[in-house]
């Protein structure tokens, strides 16, 4: 499969998540398709250019449909919520590393996510979900800005029923009017209620980078190691395939080294920007 060459896929039904995010469910039209949780696709519209989205299914869901959830910040993501069942979009890839799935086994899990960046962790939550025996204690910590950004809200009580686990919610701040009965604060405030100790454990996060900064911090400070800790960087990526350098940080592309790293790779990187 050429990589530079989009495949045809045809948008068969758009979900609401927040007032600027939706999810996408869309089929291929010729081979199957495959990816591992983490991974990317570079989306295209015709005419107006790619943007490059996390792929938020699970990935035994591959041979019948993938799902991107996107948020709507440009001219091209603003295009393509312009769209309608039955439109067909362009799809590169997949591409990146993904989560380091090999590793998590057998381990306790600490997943954390911040606004749009819980697209990137759903395939892993999926994957705990239907594997249950595969993984230790399992803490999902999630935040946004407000209750109405919080995405894959339908699916939060299955989340908080995962056995030996649990999901924590936090919000920046409550709108008059809106009615919320869990943490409010930034997601790193949710820390001292969790269980998981470092001892056997692996730390996975996703979301803003300023956010990602203080949750690496919290997390050093509570005895975490660099090297138990992966962070998704979705930054600046516009190939996706390690030839533009826009995504460069330090000696490594975050395409095609990442965007899933330990911080114990980025620790050292001159630019670095956890």
């Amino acid at each position: 499969m050429n990589p530079y060459i989009p495949r045809k896929a045809v948008v068969e039904s758009i979900r609401d998540e927040t007032p600027d995010i939706k999810t996408f469910r869309v089929k291929f039209k010729d081979s199957a398709f495959s990816f591992r949780p983490g991974q990317f696709v570079m989306v295209s519209m015709l005419g107006i250019g790619e943007s490059a989205i996390s792929i938020s299914s699970h990935p035994e869901d591959a041979d019948k449909f993938i799902e991107l959830s996107i948020r709507r910040v440009g001219n091209v993501t603003g295009s393509i919520f312009k769209l309608k069942p039955g439109s067909t979009i362009g799809i590169r890839g997949p591409f990146g590393n993904g989560w380091p799935m090999d590793k998590i086994v057998g381990k306790d899990l600490l997943i954390v996510g911040g606004g749009c960046g819980q697209g990137a962790l759903r395939p892993l939550i999926f994957e705990v979900l239907r594997h249950r025996d595969r993984y230790g204690r399992v803490e999902i910590l999630y935040g946004a800005r407000t209750p109405q950004d919080l995405m894959f809200k339908y699916e939060h009580d299955m989340w908080a029923g995962i056995p030996d686990g649990c999901l924590l919610l936090t919000v920046d701040s409550i709108p008059p009017g809106v009615e919320w009965k869990y943490n409010v604060g930034v997601v790193t405030t949710l820390f001292g209620k969790t269980l998981i100790e470092p001892e056997n454990s692996l730390v996975l996060i996703c979301g803003p980078e300023i956010m990602m900064h203080f949750a690496v911090r919290g997390l050093l400070s509570m005895g975490f190691k660099s090297d138990q800790i992966y962070l998704s960087m979705e930054r600046r990526m516009k190939c996706g395939i390690g030839k533009c350098g826009h995504c460069q940080i330090g000696s490594k592309y975050v395409c095609k080294d990442g965007p899933v790293f330990a911080y114990s790779d980025l620790i050292h990187e001159p630019d670095k920007i956890l």
